[in-house]
This record gives structure tokens, sequence and C-alpha cells, in this order.
């Protein structure tokens, strides 16, 4: 039945009246049912609405699209109310063609009939999108709706209908989490207020009913009742409200309630006395069990009609009966009236007449007058609770009657009904997390800050840390379960809403008594904070509002001590096994909205182990979609964060009542499918920070270091950071920038990008925006003050603005909130303005989020985070002693990258000089292509090319980089910070392959040029001896005599003998390399001073190089400082500066082998470029102080060495260049071409073979040679191991773990180069050892010498050439590029050629073909150690160049640097060892040091070395004396159990080794086995 309101509606045919007909419609089910359909909520009626489900961030959040159609209204009522906007309840949809409709240009004939149409039946009444969504939601849902519909000063439900049936149920449930605070006119004068749960409020109540039909609204009136005449609200939805006239479906029968709370304020109050006001919709003749309830639990009843008839009879019932009645009505009776009084016994005042003579305001005030005296006198006070019974006695349900919620009362009661002392009740039922583990936190951070120390073995001192530590584990597991732990995880191990519904209990309990018990102390605290005199007394109440506080985050601060001291114990043990469910247990409750504790404000700690289990819990129950951005949000207490909160994304952290609790909470909002895109991500984490600058906190000793710790972990953890302030309060205001800042500073060093928004609350005047511009450039000013502050306290100076140190710009990063309350509390409803400023924030905050330039962290990445800023946040040094795995990953992966790149452009150099230097060798002979005559020329055309090969390749890397630091995949953006380093070291790589390709370029260039007089003299020898041959063979023809073999032979070395005597066979004057080498040194030498030039002139260079080199200390100065060292016992210095004599001759000795192996003419660049390795490596040590003795005398050794070397290099390649010696090795071959010819053989099979095995054959070795290397590097560097200096280094100290020897340990630290090599060729060795690896490369470039011979050959048939001379140098030609053909070995094999050209090159193709066959048979055979020592680039070298990388090491432990990029400017390493290890002892006891650098840098002991001039410095200002060396503190106390495990193993041999005595070894150091050895070598170098 569709009934319509008539469009003259009178006020007797009210809106209630027809809602009452449809309600006796026979189809009311239907009608439910066909209700919700047109709302979109029929599914909602079975499976409720969850809180979850409403608070996800979905698209709707950030559209300001209007509702479209019925089904949008729950949404946006919804949408509106968790923001607790006063609008949410204006539900009026817009239609697309009304919202479009414009003013028709054409003037068409004026139509009014439809103004006459006020037809409303489409739109949806208020009362009934109420009724609907708190019947399809939760219990969670309808707390929440009520809660904020509280606030807004709506009214809420109290008795809630379901038109399918009779049924109507009391929402107890839905309003217990409502507290109100006002103030009686007892606490007028004290200015006290009283805070309850309103359902626990005994208040008298008035409820307001309407009898039959009633002209009068009875809402709007009410509303008039509870405003002041300041300020008018509609609290109760009525008729002449947006949508108020719709016809009611479903909510006839919703008894609403609101409460009258007085302020205090006389003039202002309306009732001096707080009050209940309920509202029964519809006709109490259609409900009477609503109004027998309003009967029996109100102090009065206000019923309202237009005239009585039987009716009254309904009237009879305990109550104090009030009658108001419509004078106006023309159905109104007297008689029946004063009937109805005298049957009731009602007196004048009971019955109020709205007569004509009588306006609104005096209808009102005569109502209000008549309230106040029934609230003032009456004796009937009932809380919502007690009034259950009554709803029990009637039928009605009441909604926390379920199984689930009684069952989850009856857990919490059983909990909470036990504590009378909170103190005592912590103590004996939460023990874990008392003094303990404040004495755990105190002993972890000691661990961290070495602060007591004194003059004890650190590493020792350490060790007793730990077993203190073990120690009150053990006395925690010593504890058993109190009662109240078993029942609380019992209770939250129950199922899914049991489980919210026990947490909610505990929370409402455990506030109830705090509050109670908590009021008292706050008003003390009150009178004492006033006198500063009172700081003990403060610290004292302080202390017992922090004993006196309960709450569940106490409950699950204990799960977490008795889950972390339960790992202490084996892993057998059953009490272990029994706990190991708590983190997934608790990970449930994240993924069900509950907070998680990450900081224990308390003890200032964060349960590490605790927090990350769970974590890891939570990323196996949500995997894949675990992707995370965090919101953190800092301010000082009680500025409306919590409120902001709210509002913003609805959530409410559990913390204590009454007092601020310390610390840090998150909590998990899921992000619907809708806005995945925009966010990538599948959570939003929100975190909330307690305590912070909290006036009661201030008092305490350590709360400035708590607000930064706190500070700093919160911001590192987020992406976006809100910071609430208040202008007005400018001390308070300074204190949280300060620390802000000092958090978005250290953020900044560590590498991570941030964004931050800052909040101003309480601003009354948006529009001011001239006041605005003053306060934000104020907010600028103290910004940069801050950033200066603290810059110069993290020693940090170069940071003098915010806006050096984040992106921040005034106009887009501030947001101006006005005041929460409109009006006065506890009457006052939200600002309407609050919620849309909050709104434009919150979309604000989720497009930044989705503009963050990195991508969201993973769960478990967000772990990793956690762990690295608060092992950080615990040394003294934040930035000093950050460490992150996540960094380390990100620097790892940019280092292999950048690895890839730099041998990518390597070996195309490689490639590309191999070719270049074959050009040169070909060049004047037939092979040549080049059409330059002169050799200068070509180098020049070469170097351009070269020039602009490397340009090409250093803009390609540093594209690279650009590129790769664009992208938003792995975290990228933590390693910005060494993006110029890697832009250095791209350009350096640049600089030195320029040098090196120039250098052989220039001196392949000039070798060849200084043969072109010997290859002259050897061309007319060959041609001499041709005419001399031919002579004998048209000689020996004429004769016409049959010759014998032993004639012609005879006949061959006479002419032979004869041609030799008359060439001009001189022998080639050697180059006195000794002169070049000393010329050049002198030249190096010469800006040294006189005194360089002095000791040059002392030693003759040929005397120098032929005894080993020994450093010994001379001079004063050298002999003090010897003496010095002996006598404070530190590594010898003598010693130190041999090693670095040994290291740099090994170097040199390797450079001066390589170039003798290519036997090749000598050239000056050699003795160059060896004098330029000295220089280098001693600029690179100049940290040892050695003086120019020691440098003339090292560089006089080792060029001496290698002139003699260099020498001998030089006469060898004269020797084999001498024309003679090659005229006599070509005699047999001159010998059987002549008996060929004379005979009149056929050559064509003999010549070809001898082509290719004379001049191709040698070729195509050396091409293999010479490309055999880079591919074995390549290789190599495919495997992890070598693919950074870190890999490396991990996978060194693996392989010396694994053997566990004291030789090789031993080796490894003393001769760290020595090792390495071996290593690396060891690993070559190792992985090429089945050949199929280097044979599959050996036949890659045999065959691509093969094709490239083969093509040659085709495309010089194709030529038609005159002659096989002709033939031949095109093939030649066509290979000038590829292969180095010998011209003496052409020249031979062109001399006395007969051959024809055809039969030639079928022979030379079958030749070509047999010598690959040959070449792969000679490999096989060839063992690889023999390939190494043939190829041009020695892989072993290279490698070693590349991993050792800038060769420094510790000062303090001697461990190799591993930072990546050759420019790095700092020097790191990721485990530093015992001192001991590197040869240092005590000075008085001669024992071996157990101290390890990483501890001591952040203790206050001392060191001295030559460095520090033998005087004593503090090891944490280290960087004083060693500023390009990065030593901080090992990631956890097991980082380095590596080296102690090898000290402690080998302590004996180390100190024979070293003549020292063993060193006093910590006993933790004993209990370390091989496998936590291996385990802490796998986190310290983050390898997971």
């Amino acid at each position: 039945m569709d009934l319509r309101p008539d469009v003259q509606n009178s006020l007797q045919n009210s809106e209630e009246t027809k809602s009452e007909n449809m309600k006796t419609s026979a189809n009311t089910k239907t009608r439910m049912q066909s209700f919700l359909e047109d709302l979109g909520l029929e599914q909602n009626y079975t499976e409720k609405l969850s809180l979850s489900s409403i608070l996800q961030i979905d698209e709707k959040i950030i559209t300001d699209e209007p509702a479209r159609c019925n089904s949008d209204l729950p949404w946006y009522f919804l949408k509106k109310l968790m923001m607790v906007n006063v609008t949410a309840r204006n539900v009026k949809w817009t239609s697309v063609c009304e919202s479009n409709c414009d003013v028709t240009s054409e003037i068409t004939e004026l139509d009014l009939d439809d103004l006459f149409d006020s037809s409303n039946s489409g739109d949806i009444n208020p009362l009934d999108l109420i009724t609907a969504l708190f019947l399809c939601s939760d219990g969670f849902v309808q707390q929440e709706m009520s809660l904020k519909m509280s606030m807004c000063q709506f009214s809420v439900p109290l008795l809630l209908p379901n038109c399918d049936t009779p049924q109507c149920t009391l929402m107890l449930w839905a309003m217990r989490d409502i507290v109100k605070k006002y103030r009686p006119p007892s606490l007028s004068e004290s200015k006290g207020f009283m805070e309850d749960r309103i359902v626990l409020s005994e208040l008298p109540m008035i409820s307001f009913v309407r009898l039959g039909e009633c002209s009068l609204s009875k809402s709007e009136i009410l509303n008039k009742l509870l405003s002041n005449s300041q300020q008018y609200h509609d609290t109760f939805i009525h008729r002449n409200m947006e949508c108020g006239d719709s016809p009611r479906r479903i909510s006839n029968g919703l008894t609403e309630i609101t409460w009258y709370l007085p302020c205090g304020n006389k003039n202002m109050d309306v009732f001096s006395e707080p009050v209940a006001v309920a509202n029964l919709r519809g006709d109490i003749a259609s409900f009477e069990t609503q109004y027998s309830f309003l009967c029996q639990t109100s102090a009065a009843v206000f019923v309202f009609f237009d005239k009585l008839e039987s009716e009254f009879k309904l009237l009879n019932n305990k109550a104090q009966i009030f009658l108001v009645v419509n004078g106006e009505s023309k159905q109104i009776n007297l008689d029946v009236l004063k009937k109805v009084a005298t049957n009731l016994s009602l007196d004048k005042k009971n019955i109020i007449i709205k007569t004509k003579d009588k306006n609104n305001a005096d209808f009102v005030k005569k109502l209000k007058e008549t309230v106040s005296d029934v609230v003032e006198n009456t004796r009937m006070k009932m809380g919502i609770e007690q009034m259950a019974d009554i709803a029990h006695e009637l039928g009605i349900l009441v909604d926390e009657k379920s199984t689930e919620c009684q069952t989850a009362k009856n857990n919490a009661d059983n909990i909470t009904v036990k504590i009378q002392d909170i103190l005592k009740y912590k103590e004996a039922e939460l023990p874990l997390q008392g003094q303990i583990w404040k004495e755990l936190t105190n002993l972890e951070k000691e661990e961290f800050r070495l602060r007591k120390v004194g003059s004890q073995n650190i590493e020792t001192y350490k060790g007793d840390l730990k077993t203190q530590k073990e120690k009150l584990r053990d006395k925690q597991n010593s504890y058993d379960m109190s009662d109240a732990m078993t029942c609380f995880i019992n209770a939250i191990s129950s199922p899914g809403i049991e489980r919210c519904y026990f947490l909610k209990w505990m929370r409402m309990n455990l506030d109830n008594l705090s509050r109670e018990k908590l009021s008292g102390l706050r008003e003390q605290y009150k009178k004492k904070g006033n006198n500063s005199e009172n700081k003990e007394e403060i610290k004292d109440i302080d202390r017992q509002l922090s004993n006196s506080s309960l709450g569940t985050e106490h409950f699950f601060r204990e799960m977490g001590q008795i889950y972390e001291a339960s790992l202490s114990l084996p892993e057998t043990n059953p009490s272990r096994q029994q706990l190991q469910h708590l983190p997934k247990l608790c990970a449930g409750l994240m993924l069900d909205g509950f907070p998680l504790e990450l900081v224990d404000g308390d003890a200032s700690n964060i349960p590490l182990t605790w927090v990350s289990d769970v974590l890891s819990q939570l990323n196996e129950l949500v995997s894949p979609k675990n992707k995370i951005l965090v919101v953190t949000v800092l301010g000082v207490q009680s500025t409306g964060k919590s409120t902001l909160l709210n509002t913003m994304f609805g959530v409410q952290f559990a913390v204590s009542s009454g007092r601020c609790t310390r610390g840090a909470f998150m909590l998990l909002l899921k992000i619907n499918d809708d806005i995945k895109k925009v966010l990538n991500c599948d959570f939003v984490v929100i975190i909330d920070t307690e305590g912070l600058k909290s006036p009661e906190l201030a008092q305490l000793d350590d709360s400035h270091e708590h607000d930064n710790e706190l500070a700093t972990l919160v911001v590192g953890l987020s992406d976006i950071t809100i910071i609430n302030i208040a202008m007005e309060n400018s001390t308070e205001m300074k204190d949280i920038l300060q620390i802000v800042v000092h958090a978005f500073l250290r953020m900044k060093e560590v590498g991570k990008k941030h964004k931050c928004q800052f909040v101003h609350q309480n601003v009354s005047d948006v529009s001011a925006h001239e006041k605005n511009l003053r306060d934000r450039k104020l907010l600028l000013q103290q910004l940069n003050e801050m950033t200066q502050a603290a810059a110069k306290m993290e020693k940090k100076e170069d940071y003098k603005s915010f806006t050096d140190v984040m992106e921040y710009n005034p106009d887009t990063g501030n947001w101006y909130i006005p005041g929460l309350w409109n009006g006065n509390p506890p009457m006052a409803p939200v600002n309407a303005g609050y919620s849309e400023a909050v709104y434009e924030l919150k979309k604000n905050i989720i497009q930044l989020l989705g503009n963050c330039e990195s991508s969201a962290n993973n769960v478990m990445e967000f772990t990793e985070w956690m762990k690295s800023l608060w092992n950080a946040v615990k040394h003294e040094n934040f930035i000093f002693s950050f460490r992150n795995s996540l960094v380390a990953d990100a620097y790892m992966r940019l280092c292999t990258e950048f690895n890839k790149w730099e041998w990518e452009f390597k070996k195309d150099m490689y490639t590309w000089v191999t070719r270049a230097e074959t050009r040169i060798s070909n060049f004047g002979t037939v092979a040549a292509k080049s059409i330059k005559s002169d050799i200068g020329e070509l180098l020049t055309c070469l170097k351009t090319e070269a020039s602009t090969l490397l340009a090409e390749w250093e803009t390609k890397l540093l594209k690279n980089l650009t590129d790769y630091f664009k992208q938003t995949e792995g975290h990228v953006y933590l390693v910005e910070g060494y993006r110029e380093e890697f832009s250095n070291s791209a350009k350096s790589i640049r600089r030195e392959m320029e040098n090196s390709v120039f250098n052989q370029l220039t001196a392949a260039a000039e070798i060849k040029q200084g043969m072109r007089e010997v290859e002259q003299i050897k061309e007319n020898h060959t041609k001499e001896m041709v005419k001399a041959v031919c002579a004998l063979i048209d000689e020996c023809r004429k004769k016409k005599v049959q010759m014998t073999e032993e004639e012609l032979d005879k006949e061959f070395d006479k002419m032979w003998n004869e041609t030799v005597r008359k060439l001009s066979v001189s022998k080639l004057k050697p180059t006195d390399v000794f002169t070049c080498v000393s010329h050049y040194l002198r030249q190096n030498l010469s800006h040294k001073g006189s005194h360089a030039c002095e000791l040059l002139s002392k030693k003759s260079l040929k005397a120098c190089g032929l005894k080993p080199f020994k450093y010994t200390a001379e001079g004063f100065y050298n002999q003090a400082k010897h003496k010095i060292s002996k006598f404070f016992n530190l590594q010898d210095h003598t010693m130190m500066v041999q090693k670095l004599a040994d290291s740099i001759l090994d170097a040199c000795k390797q450079f001066v082998t390589e170039k003798m192996e290519r036997k090749t003419n000598y050239h000056d660049t050699y003795i160059q470029e060896t004098v330029l390795m000295i220089d280098e490596r001693l600029e690179n040590n100049q940290d040892l102080g050695t003086d120019i003795k020691f440098e003339v005398s090292l560089k006089l050794h080792i060029c001496g060495f290698a002139a003699r070397n260099f020498q001998q290099m030089h006469e060898d390649f004269l020797q084999v260049n001498d024309p003679y010696t090659c005229l006599s090795q070509n005699k047999e071959k001159f010998r059987a071409d002549f008996k060929d010819v004379f005979h009149e053989r056929d050559q064509c099979q003999k010549k070809a073979e001898e082509f290719t095995n004379q001049c191709l054959k040698p070729a195509v070795e050396d091409f293999i040679n010479c490309s055999l290397g880079p591919d074995i590097i390549g290789e190599m560097l495919t495997l992890q191991q070598f693919s950074t200096r870190m890999w490396f280094q991990y996978s060194l100290l693996q392989d010396l773990l694994a053997n566990d020897t004291f030789e090789n340990y031993l080796s490894s630290i003393s001769s760290y180069e020595d090792y390495v090599k071996k290593q690396i060729l060891d690993q070559i060795l190792s992985h090429f050892s089945d050949g199929s690896k280097m044979s599959e490369f050996e036949d890659q470039h045999l065959q691509s010498c093969i094709n490239s011979i083969t093509d040659a050959i085709n495309e010089a048939k194709l030529k038609n050439s005159d002659n096989l001379k002709t033939f031949v140098e095109d093939i030649c030609r066509k290979l000038d590029d590829k292969l180095v053909i010998s011209q003496d070995a052409l020249v031979a094999f062109m001399t006395l050629n007969k051959a024809d050209q055809e039969q030639f090159a079928h022979w030379l193709t079958v030749s070509v073909k047999d010598m690959g066959q040959t070449l792969r048979e000679e490999f096989k055979k060839s063992n690889i150690e023999l390939k190494l020592k043939q190829l041009r680039v020695k892989p072993q070298n290279e490698l070693f160049t590349k991993l050792i990388g800038c060769g420094k090491q510790c000062p303090f432990c001697k461990s190799p640097c591993e930072a990546g990029g050759a420019a790095h400017t700092e020097h790191w390493a990721s485990l530093h060892r015992p001192q001991g290890l590197g040869r240092y002892r005590w000075h008085k006891s001669r024992q071996l040091v157990t101290d390890i650098c990483s501890s001591s840098v952040i203790s206050d002991t001392r060191f001295r070395c030559s460095a520090t001039k033998y005087e004593w410095h503090p090891y944490k200002k280290y960087k004083e004396i060693f500023p390009d060396w990065k030593i901080p503190p090992d990631r956890s106390l097991e980082a380095s159990d590596y080296w102690k495990y090898v000290m402690a193993k080998f302590n004996k041999d180390f100190a024979e080794e070293y003549g020292a005595e063993p060193a006093d070894i910590p006993e933790v150091w004993d209990k370390i086995t091989e496998t936590q050895a291996a385990k802490s070598l796998s986190e310290s170098f983050n390898i997971k």
C-alpha cells in the first residue's frame, strides 16, 4: 500500500499519524525487506556491518560526490557520522538531472502545477535510515554510532524497534561507551566536574510521548526545551528538518534518548541538574510495551495529544503524568480532559495547554519550569544499566544479552573484580613488566652506551651485562603465570566476536576503575602543579599516577614479557612451546583493529622480540597483501590529538583513562581494492604517540631523552608525520618542534625521505589569512632555529634551515582547524567547521600517501626499520650508530648493479683496445686496411675514437645511475646519499680507463714505429735471398742434368753462405733502460726537495733491487717513535711500514711480470705506470707517517728491480727480432721452396698448410688469449660472492670458518692481500676445473675466428685477383682488426710461392678446418693453470683489484674496507674484530687486547697511536683522528660473535705467533659455538 501525503496537509493529518497507518499494514515484513533493499542493506540484516568494513579506507572517503540514490545514503550518513559531522542527518539525495537542470533559454508556457506537488515519497526519513543502520550493524558499530551521535548532540536509540515483530531492544551495549563530563551545582564552586559512563549514571529520566494525533511537533518543542537562548540545536529529528516530514517506514516505536548536562553556569544552564530525556516515536496506543517501559523508568512522562477518547485508560500507570495539549486544536474537549485528570488524580500543574495567546517561547518556558521542578524534586533516578531488569520483565530484549557478550563480560569481570589496590594487583598479577622489565631495559641501554664501564675490560663488562640479563630472564621465568593472565590469554583465544566483546568489557571495566582511583590523585596533582617548589611531591604523585594506571595494554605488555622470557628457555621446554602461539594471537587482534603497543612508555623500551614476532605473524596472515604506508601523529599531550585521529580515521587507541600513558601504539586500517591503485598498499598504519611533552612527565629526569627517542622512532617509521601544535602555547610548541626537527634531521642523515603536515588546532577564524601568514612565517623561523640547534647537537652543521632537512612549503604544509565544540560543553555539538577541516586534512594525507616517491614497505621491512631505529636510538649518537638492513640491502643492490655496469664498460674497452692494438700491429703490412701513411696519424685517430667511446660510456654509466634512482622499488631512496659518490666513481673509472688505454696505444704505436727500420732490413734481406734462390734455380736448370738431393743441398748451402756474406747484417743495439728509468725517477722526485735528489744521487740504480727490501726505523724521530711503540706495546710501526712496502712491491712485481709475459719491447710508459702505482699507494697510506727517505729507498729498490727486468725484456725482444736471426730461422723453408720450384711440384696443399700453421694459427691463439681473460672475469662476476666487496668479504670469512684452521685465520689477518689473491685464484681454478665452461669460451672465440677467416677467403675469391700474392693480401686485409698476422711469417710464406690460386683457396679452407680441430685438441690437453698464465688480461689480478677496493684497513683492528664505488669518501667494514688479532696488546701485562673497536667507539675508553702522536684520545672522538672511517657500533651484542669465537678458540696460538701473552677471554666468549659464529656473520653482513 503506497501512502502519499496529501498536498494540502492539515496539522491534524500529521506525518506521524500516517506513519502509524503504515505500521498496521499486513505487509510489514515485506516493507522492512523492501526498505532495506532500497538502501542496499538487505544483506547486512543477516551479515552485520563491522567496524573494520566501515573504517577501511576506500574511494568514498576521498571523493566529495553527493549521494545520488537511496543506496548511497547509508554510506553517506556513516562517512559523515564517523567524522562527527553535525550535517550527517541531512540525507536528501540529488538526482543527476536535478543537479544539472538549468533554466531553459526557450520561453515556454508557465506551468505552476508542479509547484503545488510537494510529494516527498521518494525521500528517506532520517529516523528510518538510523533505525535501518542500527538493525544492520554489529554491536561495535552500534556503539561507535551511538558515541558519535552523542558527540554531535543527536539523540541516540534507547529502544530499537523491529517492524517485522512487535519486539524491541534496549540498546544498553550500544550506549556503554558514552562517557559524559558535567558540573552539577555541588561542584560549581570548586570548578570540579563529574565524569562517568552515561549508562551507569543514575539520572532522572523525563519521557515525551504522543497519544493519538497531535498538531504540535513534539520533537521540535523538545529541541527548544533543551536549547538555551544563545544556542539552538536539533537534538531530535522533527518534521521541519530536511526529509523530517517524509513518511516513516520502519522507525515507529523507536525510543530515543539524550541527556541534558549542566556546565555549572546558572545563566547558561537550562536545567541545573543533569537529566535524561526520552522521546517515543509513534502513538503510545500502538506501542504499549515501550510506553510501559518509559512509565516504569521515568521520573515523569509528558503526553502530547490533540483529543482524548477511550485511550485514556492507557494513561493509568505508575509514572507521574503530565498532559500537554494544543489549545488551538478544534478537537479538544474540555470535559473529557477534566474526566481524565480526575481519573488520573492530576492537579492543575500536571496539565500544560498551549493557548492562542501563548507563543512558542512562553509555551517552552512553561514546559522548562515544569521539567525543572520534576528534576529537582524527584527521587526516581535510574541508570540505563538498571533499566535492563524492567526491560526483561516487559519482554523487551537487551542488546548485550547475547551469549558471546555475556561470556565475555563474565571473563572480564572475573579478572577486574579482584582489583582492589591497583599497585598491589599489578605486582601480584602482572609481575614481569614491573621492576624486572625496567632493569632489563636499563641493562640493554647500558650495553649500547657503556657509561659505567670504568676501567674494566669492555668485552668482559659486556659479558657481565649479558649474564645479568640472563639472570633477570630466569627470574621472570621463575614466576608461574598468574590467574589473571591465564584468564586473559584464554579469553582472547576465544572465537572472534567474543574476544572483541571481552577486550571492550576489559577496557570499560578498567577505565571505570582508573577513573575512580585516579580522580583524587589528579586533583592533588592539579593543586601541586601550580607550585614549582613542589617538584619532589609532583614526582611522587606522578609515580602514584603511573602505578595506579591500569589498562588492557598492561595485560598485553605482560603477555609480551611472558613470551620474551620463555624464549630464553630451551626450545624443547614445554613452557616455551605452550607460549609459541601468543604472537599469532596478537597479530589476529591487530587485524581486528586492536592497537599494538610499540613502545612501552613506562619502561621507555620496545620488547623487540615480541613486537617483531607479532609483526612476523601478521605478515604471514596477510601475505602477499602486506604492503603498508605509515601515518604518525605527534603532538603535545592534551592538544586534541586523539580526537583528531578519531575524527580522521575513526580509530581509538586503547590507553588507560585518567592519565597520559607514555609510549607509542600502532593500528592497522584496511585499504579497499578501489583505492589500492592510488595508494599502492594494502594497509595504512596509524601510529599514535602518548606522553610527548606531557606536563606531568616533564618533571621526570629523563623526560627529554624519552621524548627524543620516541619521536625519532615514530618519525623514522612513518611516511607522513602529522605534527599537532597549538600556536598559543609557544613554550610547549618550541619543545615539540625541537624534538620533531631533531628526528627529521636524523632521518635525512640515514637516507629516509619524509613528508610532514603541521596542524594548528583551535584557530577561530580560518579566513584570517593574514594572521595565519604571520603564524606560518613565525613557525618557519622557529623551525630554522631548531634545525640549526639540532644540527649542532648532531655535529651536522651544514644544515642551516628546515628546508635543508626536508621538502617543506609553508603554504601547503600547514592546516588550520577550528575548535572542536560549537559552543560550551557539555551540551555543545561538534563544530561542523572542525569536521570539514579534518576531512580536508584527511583527503590531503591520502593524496600525499598516494604521491609517496618511495614504494610502500612490507610488514617485514617495517619491522626491520623498527629494529634498526630502536637500536640506534638506544645509542647516544643516533646518526653515528644507525645500521639498517634495508639500507644495507639497498646499498648492496646499488653496488651489484654499478659493478655490472662498470664491468660492461671495462669489457667493452678491453675488446676495443685489443682491436686497436691489432690494427697498430698490422700497420704498414699487407694486412693493414688503414690508408694512413704515418703511424702517428693512426694513433691520433685511435685516441679520438677511444675518447668518443669513453665519453659515451661515462654518459651511459651516469644515465644508468640516474635511471636507477628513479625507480620506486628496492628502497633506492635510502641510498640517495651515495649517488654523488657513485657518480664520481663513474667519472673516476673513465679517467683510469682513459689513462690506461692511451698508455697502451702510445706504447704499441711507438714500439711499432721503433721496429720500422728493423722490418725494412728484414724485408730487404728476404728480397735479396729470393733473388739469389731464383738465380740458383735458373742456374741448375741450365745444367740440364738430373741433380740429386745432395747436390741441390750443396748448391743451396753455397748460395746461402755467399748471399749472407754480401748482406750488411749488423746487430741491433740495445737501449740502456737503466738510464731511461733513472731519468724518469729523478724527474718524479724533483718536486720532493733537494734531500730527495741527494738521497737519489747516493745510490746507483743498478745496485738497487738485488736484495729483499727491509725497512728499519732510522734517525732520532723514528728511533724515538719505535721505542715509544715498543714501550706502549702498540703495533710496531716498523712492521706496519714493512707490510706497506711488501704490499707495494708485490703490486709492482705483478705489473712488471705481466709486461714481460707479453714479450714486447720496452716503453717508457711502463716505468711511468710503475712509479705512479707507488705514489698512489703511498698517498693512500699517509697516516703511517713515512718519511722521504723511505719513499726514495722504496722507489730505488722497485725501479732497480723493474729496470733490470725491463732491460732483459728489451734485449730478448731485440734478439727475437734480429734480422740475421730471422733470416737464419727461414733457411730450411727457403731450401724446401727452392727444391719444390726446381722440381716444379704442386705447392698448393703444402702452402695452404704453411699459411695456416705459420700465419693464421699463432694469430688465432693470440686472439683467444686476448679474449678469454674478460670472459673468465665476466663469468666469475656472475657468482654472488664476487658481485660486491661485501659479498666477497662474507664468503671469505665463511670459508675460513668452514675450514676453521689457525693457519688460515693468521694468513687472512697478517697477509690479507696475499690471502685474497690466493682465494681468488683458487675460486677461479675451482670454478673452471671441469673445463666445460672454459671449452665453451674457447670454442666460441675459435669459431668466431674460423668464421672470419672463411668469410675472408670467400670474399677474396670473388675479387678474382691476378695472382696468389694479391689473394692472400686480400684475406689478411679483411682480418686487419681481428688477427695480428706475423709479418715475418707472411713474407716467408709469400717467398717462391708458385701455387695455383684456386687450388690454394680450396686447400686453405680444408687447412683452416683442420686447424680448428687441432686447436680444440690442444685446448683440451692444456690445464687451467697454464691457460691463465697465457692470458693477456689476468682474471685473478682484475678481480683482486675490483674486490680489494681501496685497500684501506680499519685503523684499530685492520678489518678491510668494503665500501663500493672507486670514489667513496668514507671507509667502513661490516664486521670488526678484537684488536688483539691485529697484534694489539696491553703494555703492562703484554696480553692480547679483547676490545672490539665497534664497542670501544661507544665507550669512554681512550687510545693512542702514531696518528695521535702517542697522546691519549677518546674512542668516541676517533673521527677527529680518522675522519674518513666510519665505525658504527655492532647491530647487536651477538654481531661480532664470529671473531670472538676465533679469538677464544685460537687465543694461545695467536699469542705465540705475536710474541704476546694470551688474552683474558670473557667467559661468554668461550660459550660461543661455531653455529652462533656463522649466524653472527650472516647478521653482520645482513645475509638472510
